[in-house]
């Protein structure tokens, strides 16, 4: 059994749908489409990633597939053992195309996991009890269409309600109107501070107990005037890509949010974490429109993090792949082994 000759990749394009026309502060979209990737070695072992594209990061499932196609090479000649050792060849031959580096990511530990017949949260040595609850995205609407979501969401016992509009307070009291259990807010870059430093007293009214990514990327200033005026924990996402970007936010907000799709690799999202805990930040975990198998990797190190937004798919009408659930808001994980994906 050689694992070090032959790693072969494939790939295929898929199309997801969410349930409703799911909508933020730069738009509402329904149709998205991810790549599925497949490692394979020399005895035929699959292991499967998803890179799931944002256009905000300058991704497509276009651009996705020719940055695979220069992957390919640099893979057949990879030990898949040498997780640490691959990301980082995986790094030198594409520097940018986060979202498929991550599919690579993904399914190099999916391979490994499969081949010492363990789960990935056991070969990293976690507990998946510790796992916190994960939130559900209410994304913007029309008053009475956000009231309905929130009613079908009954399940979940934590919300997280897109804002960053001009109508953000009958967002947050349609959302109100219908329940009192904990939200969390994210207006994706919506604000200024003059305008979020304003909306401050509405969203401590309404009982908001986080809001995500406030201003625009690069106004860390803002930020920080932000933070230092609201008694409400303030956390970086599109601010924060990776590890090297947590030192600058130190006191700038109050934690930040990893995505797989913007940090490029699993390994990367460990790093983070560590990086920011050394940093006394809070850690949260989030996600695109994903199917199970992108939510899945992620799901993998919950246990590590204080804050976890993983409902990628359980906001679409058909999920092609079973892996972890967010079920009554509980992250349950897989015990098959690596990630613990099936086709359906």
């Amino acid at each position: 059994m050689d694992l070090t000759m032959g790693l072969r990749l494939s790939h295929e394009i898929l199309s997801l749908e969410t349930a409703h026309p799911f909508g933020i502060a730069r738009g509402t979209q329904s149709l998205y489409r991810v790549v599925w990737v497949r490692l394979t070695d020399g005895d035929g072992m699959e292991g499967w990633g998803e890179a799931d594209p944002s256009a905000f990061y300058g991704e497509t499932a276009d651009t996705i597939v020719a940055a695979l196609g220069r992957l390919a090479p640099v893979l057949a000649e990879c030990d898949p053992y040498d997780l640490e050792g691959t990301e980082a060849k995986v790094m030198a031959s594409l520097k940018v195309n986060a979202a498929a580096r991550v599919a690579i990511s993904a399914a190099l530990h999916d391979l490994v996991g499969k081949r010492l017949g363990v789960p990935l949260w056991k070969l990293w040595g976690l507990d998946p009890a510790k796992a916190p609850v994960s939130s559900f995205t209410i994304g913007i609407d029309a008053p009475e269409v956000i009231r309905a979501k929130v009613r079908e969401a009954a399940e979940y016992p934590v919300l997280k309600i897109k804002v960053g509009t001009a109508d953000d307070q009958a967002i947050l009291a349609a959302v109100r109107s219908e329940t009192d259990k904990p939200i969390r807010v994210d207006a994706n870059c919506g604000w200024t501070a003059k305008r979020a430093i304003a909306a401050l007293p509405m969203l401590k009214e309404y009982g908001v107990e986080l809001i995500e990514q406030p201003l625009p990327p690069d106004d860390l200033e803002g930020m920080a005037l932000v933070r230092r005026a609201s008694e409400i924990p303030v956390i970086a996402d599109e601010s924060c890509r990776t590890a090297a970007d947590i030192p600058r936010l130190a006191g700038v907000v109050d934690g930040i949010n990893i995505k797989l799709a913007k940090c490029g690799s699993l390994r990367e999202a460990l790093r983070m974490i560590a990086v920011a805990r050394a940093h006394h930040l809070l850690v949260m975990v989030g996600c695109m429109i994903e199917s199970s198998l992108g939510i899945t990797a992620a799901a993998h190190f919950t246990p590590l993090l204080d804050i976890v937004d993983l409902d990628g798919a359980a906001l679409l009408k058909q999920d092609p792949f079973a892996g972890a659930t967010i079920a009554g808001g509980r992250v349950a994980l897989p015990t098959g082994p690596g990630l613990g994906v099936t086709r359906r």
